[in-house]
């Protein structure tokens, strides 16, 4: 194996290992429907029909995965969430 073979490897080998930062939104008793897919729209650029999903998922599970990626962009979408009065966090 050539070494630019072998480096290439050990970082493809890096990516799978690196996990991706995730808002997880909680189910609550308090806010409704309208108002947390209206939020996911707003703050995580879901469409309605996945916001809608999400929600969905969120009230029958407790918890669902709302959106991925880096933590400098996830960090202001929780606040925001949160300020909204939704329970989420980073993870």
């Amino acid at each position: 194996m050539s070494t630019k073979e072998k480096i290439s490897e050990e970082l493809l080998l890096e990516e799978e290992t690196i996990k991706p930062n995730e808002i997880i939104l909680f189910n609550d008793d308090v806010n409704t429907f309208e108002h947390v897919i209206e939020t996911l729209i707003d703050v995580c650029d879901h469409s309605p029909v996945q916001a809608e999903q999400c929600s969905l998922i969120v009230h029958y599970n407790g918890k669902c995965t709302v959106k991925t990626g880096e933590y400098k962009d996830l960090e202001p979408r929780c606040s925001r969430l949160l300020q909204a009065g939704l329970s989420a966090e980073i993870v």
